[in-house]
């Protein structure tokens, strides 16, 4: 978690693992395309001060904690499938009890630094992860009273305000760490969702009409994807929005899964973006250019999308190569 910006995004199997330890106090996903993440800006520091070694250290062991978690989850549906899991209950006790001791290192290490910044953003951003949004918000709003030119403090409690409400507050709070950080993609993507998914309120708050929201949205992802051009994920995100609008706008919906497909980074997000583009290609007519893209796709985890497709783009091609009724009773 070192560096100039800290990034906590919220891992799948951790939310996995939420929906068992926190029934009562769930992590929502912030978007159904992806679940955004939190933005922590970090200032140059000294890497010799004994505070700042003593804060890296707790970092590498909320780190570490996580990935120990997931790997256990990981093990414990591969043994579930075979018959030979560990009950729930169990593994339910063994991930509390990793994540409070990192709880309690936060804990120690803010007893002894009150006014570590950084500190409770990285403490406030692990509690989220494990589903205690309640607490990480007393952390975050300690951290922007101290620091409220800090553009994380804002942008780490809209993300709350996403998820509870009132959202105008997560609007609010996300233009306030744009305004301080007018650089930082993160902070352009994440409003970009919040107008896009809550497209009522956005309309209320920024007095615009649904077209005008959707453009509002898709203006904020071109500001994200400018200050972050080869992020994959931010652009399949941006892509992913032109099947929402009303109406749907597949021709720049295609376009801009074909510039995804320029950022993929393994054959897998190939594959899934070939899935996208027969998808509109399909819907726009394109069939052969729908058809030939399908066939690009070999990966089993598509299989069933692909079927679907497939099945929409025959059902197409028949439909176009049937007689009318009046052509038939002209013959």
């Amino acid at each position: 978690m070192g560096g100039i910006v800290i990034v906590c995004p919220v891992n799948a199997l951790v939310l996995t693992l939420v929906a068992v330890l926190a029934s009562t106090n769930p992590v929502i996903a912030t978007s159904n395309i992806v679940e955004k993440t939190t933005g922590v800006s970090i200032e140059v520091v000294d890497p010799n001060d004994p505070v700042e070694k003593e804060f890296h250290k707790l970092t590498q062991e909320d780190d570490a904690a996580q990935d120990e978690v997931d790997k256990w989850i990981k093990d414990n549906e591969a043994f579930a499938q075979k018959g030979v899991g560990t009950p729930s209950a169990t593994l339910s006790l063994r991930i509390r009890q990793r994540f409070d001791s990192v709880k309690e290192s936060y804990e120690t290490f803010l007893r002894s630094h009150p006014e570590h910044v950084r500190g409770r953003l990285a403490y406030g951003g692990f509690l989220k992860d494990i589903g205690r949004e309640d607490e990480a918000v007393i952390q975050w709003e300690k951290a922007r009273e101290m620091a409220p030119k800090n553009p994380a403090c804002w942008n780490n409690l809209a993300t709350i305000y996403g998820h509870r409400g009132p959202i105008k507050n997560a609007f609010e709070y996300f233009e306030k760490a744009i305004e301080l950080k007018p650089d930082e993609s993160v902070y352009y993507h994440n409003l970009a969702v919040h107008v896009y998914l809550f497209r009522k309120d956005a309309g209320e708050y920024y007095h615009l009409d649904e077209a005008g929201v959707f453009d509002k949205s898709l203006e904020l992802y071109r500001k994200a994807i400018k200050l972050d051009p080869q992020n994959f994920i931010l652009y399949t995100d941006y892509a992913e929005c032109f099947y929402g609008t009303n109406p749907p706008r597949y021709k720049e919906g295609l376009e801009a899964w074909y510039g995804a497909l320029k950022l993929a980074r393994d054959e897998v997000e190939r594959e899934g973006v070939y899935i996208h583009l027969a998808r509109i290609e399909a819907k726009l007519g394109m069939l052969q250019d729908a058809r030939n893209h399908l066939n690009s796709v070999t990966n089993e985890m598509y299989a069933t999308t692909k079927k679907k497709i497939a099945l929409n783009i025959d059902g197409s091609i028949e439909k176009t190569n049937t007689p009318s009724i009046e052509t038939k009773q002209e013959k």
